[in-house]
């Protein structure tokens, strides 16, 4: 069973940047791709990004220009840059271990890392 932590959270103004990190271990073993979600409360689940092993991402129309996913599979790492942070980016960031090409993730989650954008 393959387990996730993340970490790189935090309070940033607007405008800012923050570098999420997901770190994966046990039976690790991605076939389609790795990705990013967020959670704000009331809302649903929704795909912020996502990437293959061979490096082709995905962004929510939301996030473009501004975020970049990013991987190191000798680490079974993945990481989000975030910068030009805005207020409504708040919300809980998790990763997934397995997302589909349609954005469906299959995979397992992280525990989760706040994300506030105040001034």
């Amino acid at each position: 069973q393959v387990q996730l932590v993340e970490s790189g959270g935090g309070l940033v103004q607007p405008g800012g940047s923050l570098r999420l990190s997901c770190a994966a271990s046990g039976s690790f073993n991605s076939i389609f791709g790795v990705g990013w979600f967020r959670q704000a409360p009331g809302n649903q689940r929704d795909l912020v990004a996502r990437i293959t092993s061979r490096g082709s991402t995905t962004y929510a129309d939301s996030v473009k220009g501004r975020f970049t996913i990013s991987r190191d599979n000798a680490k079974n790492t993945w990481y989000l840059q975030m910068n030009s942070l805005k207020p409504e980016d708040t919300a809980v960031y998790y990763c997934n271990s397995e997302v589909l090409p349609s954005g469906q993730p299959i995979g397992s989650w992280g525990q989760g890392t706040q994300v506030t954008v105040s001034s």
